[in-house]
């Protein structure tokens, strides 16, 4: 048991075929994509990811946490945009190393792929697509692109890191009694880019995520290392406003004029790129159980995708990898106990993060312009500083904390409940009684 096969060499993929090949198994990946090292990423796909504290403390794991850092931008805050007046910060934690990162998928994969072809446990072959899974007689049915031709590849054990269209979970819900449930919003997304100023740099502050919240969708902004921002609309597909609303490029225009005005000068090929850029789908997918006995797994997106708007589907994926790490060591390679273990332990955290990520739409498009938001956030601060230990708000359990998902889930939505009252009844933080606030927290009423 201590030869394995991943089907998906991205993210999430490759942080596991490396955990694995460092405690003597032999791995062999097979990845659809040619190599990102030498390929450039489909231009429009490439919703920029915040790394925050799981999947930090899981690169620390394999020694990649500072290498992965010092090409990463930290954002403080939410950096509001309303339509008229001025903007504002709403940080994200209350210390100077309460923040989150913004980094490349390529490049992060690319460390991740460098890392891994300097382990002689790893093998990775890319360009080969899985289209299959016998479980019966454990075979890979895997096409060589490049080649043109299918083989089967005999895999006693498979691990699918194939994401959330899942070659090897199709095959799973075709030969076992698997739940299987996706979910899409009525929202798809949009890139688009706002280039460096022509002197070399940011255009906006570069250390926070930019929101423009527009009630019921929105657009945010997260910097890159050549000092662009990569912008993501979120719009309905269809109705007024959405993306079917567009047959012209004066249509786009003249909607970020009204919209988005201060955006609008930003953004150097609008029309362009609105057009030329695929609009995206924005799926929840869930499912049960994620294994087969001890022989095939499902792992990351292929067992939970969730939408983008807690920014935890990699630093979810990567917690992924290093509970089935720890679970191994524990159990001593044997994937009969392992895989279930790992499933009992993770399924009830992903339900909860996939909740959590839909209740963020909802906060980060309607309710982060809100005054009582705001002063909801300072509140959440002072708490923390006054009762260290005692209070952890929502977004901190998340993001700056390895608070179990669901722990986060249930207690968050008390805070959320309590909190958004006090603060309804008050115009500035002084109005409010911190302590009484407190002792409501502690009674949840």
């Amino acid at each position: 048991m201590r030869e394995v096969t991943l089907v998906g060499g991205g993210l999430s993929g490759a942080l596991l075929a490396l955990m694995l090949a460092r405690r003597g198994v032999k791995v062999t990946v097979y990845e659809r994509r040619a190599d990102v090292r030498a390929e450039q990423i489909e231009e429009g796909r490439s919703i920029n990811l915040a790394l925050s504290v799981r999947g930090i403390h899981a690169l620390n794991r394999v020694g990649l946490d500072a290498e992965v850092l010092a090409r990463a931008i930290p954002m403080r805050g939410r950096y509001i945009h309303p339509v008229t007046g001025s903007c504002s910060l709403i940080p994200y934690g209350r210390t100077a190393d309460e923040v989150i990162h913004s980094v490349g998928r390529r490049g992060l994969n690319v460390q991740l792929l460098d890392a891994l072809a300097r382990e002689k446990n790893a093998t990775v072959h890319f360009q080969h697509r899985c289209t299959n899974y016998n479980l019966r007689t454990q075979t890979l049915t895997i096409r060589d692109e490049a080649a043109g031709r299918e083989v089967g590849v005999e895999a006693p054990v498979v691990i699918g890191t194939d994401g959330a269209a899942s070659a090897v979970r199709l095959a799973l819900m075709q030969s076992t009694r698997m739940n299987y449930s996706q979910e899409y919003l009525d929202h798809g997304y949009k890139e688009l880019t706002i280039p460096p100023a022509p002197d070399g740099t940011f255009r906006l502050e570069p250390n926070a995520l930019h929101i423009w919240p527009r009630g019921g969708y929105m657009m945010i902004a997260l910097p890159n290392l050549d000092r662009s921002f990569t912008c993501t609309l979120f719009l309905p597909h269809r109705g007024e406003p959405g993306f079917d609303q567009f047959p012209m490029p004066e249509a786009v225009t003249s909607f970020f004029t009204r919209t988005f005005p201060d955006a609008v000068p930003l953004i150097a090929d609008l029309p362009g790129e609105f057009f030329r850029n695929p609009t995206g789908g924005l799926v929840t997918v869930r499912c049960s159980p994620w294994y087969s006995e001890g022989r095939v797994l499902l792992l990351g997106d292929a067992a939970h995708a969730i939408v983008p708007f807690f920014g935890q589907g990699m630093n979810c994926a990567f917690e992924d990898c290093e509970v089935l790490a720890d679970l191994f060591d524990e159990h001593g390679g044997n994937w009969d106990e392992v895989f279930p273990r790992f499933f009992a332990s993770r399924k009830p955290n992903t339900d909860a993060i996939a909740q959590l990520a839909l209740d963020n739409f909802i906060e980060m498009r309607d309710t982060s312009a809100d005054p009582h938001f705001a002063l909801k956030r300072q509140l959440e601060h002072k708490l923390e500083e006054r009762y260290p230990g005692q209070f952890v708000s929502k977004y901190g359990m998340v993001s700056f904390h390895r608070t179990p998902y669901r722990d986060a889930l249930e207690r968050g939505r008390v805070q959320d409940r309590i909190l958004m009252d006090v603060c309804a009844r008050a115009n500035a933080l002084a109005e409010i009684d911190i302590d009484a606030a407190f002792a409501r927290l502690r009674a949840g009423a």
